[in-house]
């Protein structure tokens, strides 16, 4: 005989299945196991969802502030520019001026530089504010002038420009010096 048919022999048939003793005890020990196992595993589910909850809205909020802090850089950039372009207005102006009072090769040369200043401030998105013979808009004008209206000539209306202004987009670089009819 092999030692596997000894084996056999030594083991009694009813011996494969366990008692019914055996198998009360050990749902006895896994009741008590299981509960304390099934509650810590609810417990870490709900504590990571509470930390991915956290988590979105941590990423939520820095995604808020990345993009506030980008339209802020944006703007100041914008700001920063719109006061470089009002400082120098003034040169444009004081050209214009200068026009009417010097010789022909002299007022060539001041046309090309308007010509470039203009250019310049049309590539920046600029525009002239010349509001004559349109009625006074205080969003776009200051009056430091009025004189009565002539027979005919509704009240209210720009009659001549002193100092141009200036707007880019909606906002106001500068506003126009008008003579406003009263």
């Amino acid at each position: 005989m092999s030692k596997k048919e000894d084996r056999k022999e030594e083991i009694p048939e009813n011996a494969a299945e366990p008692s019914e003793n055996v198998q009360e005890e050990a749902k006895q020990c896994e009741t008590p196991a299981a509960e304390p196992a099934a509650e810590a595993l609810e417990k870490a589910r709900a504590e990571a969802e509470e930390y991915k909850d956290k988590w979105i809205r941590i990423s939520a909020e820095y995604e808020n502030f990345r993009k506030r802090n980008a339209e802020t850089r944006r703007q100041s950039y914008q700001e920063g520019r719109a006061d470089i372009l009002v400082k120098l207005l003034p040169v444009g102006d004081n050209l214009e001026r200068a026009l009417p009072t010097c010789d022909e090769q002299t007022k060539k040369g001041i046309e090309m530089v308007l010509r470039s200043f203009r250019a310049l401030l049309e590539g920046e998105g600029v525009e002239e504010i010349c509001p004559v013979g349109e009625e006074f808009d205080p969003r776009f004008c200051e009056a430091i002038m009025s004189e009565p209206a002539a027979e005919g000539v509704e009240p209210g209306y720009v009659k001549e420009v002193f100092l141009k202004g200036y707007k880019k987009g909606d906002k106001v670089l500068r506003f126009a010096q008008v003579k406003v009819t009263s």
